[in-house]
């Protein structure tokens, strides 16, 4: 039985609450036993709610050992690892500091705002033989899952172009409003347009370099939109673009399309649906869990049956932030190419 504690219960340590609950009720074999916040008033069911429909529930916190100090629950706990979701602008000092003490560490993505603070998190795991992953859900959700397998095994043939997009309102949620501001974030380049980032790294891999032109709407806030343009040696047309100023009664929206030699693979509204050139489209049978559930899986069958993190291995998370960086870099330079 795994002892978890879950540090952070904003809108999305909350959707990571609700899959403990669930793992728990399942008979899966981990047990979160300790819950950390700075903010004592979430302890008292006090939420914002976020852009997306998790953690919403009213949750019986008497179950856990509660504290306000990371400090203070990682000497006083025995935990097997801490679920972190977290301000980006924390997390490599506090995977740092856990990993330190010999805990297992899984952290909410993005890694860190910078390479460097990302090599301090892989260096902690290393030298304390401790067990760091990213939660990039986007690896672990199905229909992105999917599309993984079309270009792994050539289904369709080559990949000639992709493209993804993923927007909303803006986040006005956040403790103290961390997400608006640029240093804490990084604005919707590091923290939403992340996700695609992060896709585009795990399906084709790093970029030879990247072309951004980014808009600041938000005064304090980093890049608000974001449109870049991935150079690949093979030619192939990949673009990804991020808004989190579609206000009013939009909502949120995730969406791609990969077009292949032979057939194109395109997710909107929620739907798979898969386009051969020589035949009828199909929605393909999916698994029905979405990637938040998953990845939270994944990671403790690791730590279970002592297997490594391939999925969102520290290395590539991190390669994630460096191309990340790039696009910030082109961006402040009116869209100059940036090598990578």
């Amino acid at each position: 039985m795994l002892k978890v504690g879950l540090v952070g219960i904003g809108f999305m340590g909350r959707g990571h609450l609700d899959n403990y609950i669930r793992l728990e009720s399942e008979g899966f074999p981990v047990k979160l036993v300790a819950i950390c916040d700075i903010d004592p008033d979430k302890f008292e069911n006090k939420f914002v709610p976020g852009n997306i429909d998790v953690g919403n529930a009213k949750y019986d916190f008497s179950k856990y050992n509660l504290y306000t100090s990371i400090d203070e629950m990682l000497e006083k706990e025995d935990l097997d690892y801490v679920d972190m979701p977290l301000p980006t602008y924390i997390h490599s000092e506090s995977a740092v500091k856990a990993l330190n003490k010999g805990v297992n560490v899984l952290c909410e993505k993005p890694m860190a705002l910078t390479v460097e603070q990302c090599q301090a998190m892989i260096d902690a795991a290393e030298k304390n033989n401790k067990k760091l992953m990213i939660a990039q859900c986007l690896r672990f959700w199905p229909a992105y899952e999917y599309v993984k397998e079309c270009i792994d095994t050539n289904k369709f043939g080559d990949v000639v172009g992709a493209y993804f997009f993923r927007g909303g309102a803006t986040p006005r949620w956040s403790y103290q409003n961390w997400l608006l501001q640029k240093d804490k974030s990084g604005g919707a380049l590091l923290d939403q347009h992340v996700h695609d980032v992060d896709t585009i790294n795990w399906l084709f891999g790093t970029p030879k370099s990247v072309s951004t032109i980014g808009r600041n709407v938000i005064p304090g806030s980093g890049y608000d939109i974001v449109s870049t343009h991935y150079i690949y040696d093979d030619g192939k047309v990949v673009t990804a673009e991020d808004d989190w100023v579609l206000n009013g009664d939009y909502g949120f929206e995730m969406r791609f399309r990969v077009n292949f030699e032979n057939g194109n693979v395109v997710y909107e509204n929620g739907v798979l649906k898969v386009n051969p050139n020589d035949g009828k489209s199909f929605t393909p049978d999916l698994p029905a869990d979405n990637g938040y559930y998953r990845e939270i899986k994944y990671y403790a069958n690791a730590l279970l049956n002592d297997q490594p993190i391939d999925i969102a291995a520290p290395h590539s998370t991190m390669e994630t932030i460096r191309i990340a960086r790039a696009e910030v870099e082109s961006a402040d330079n009116n869209g100059k190419v940036v090598e990578l």
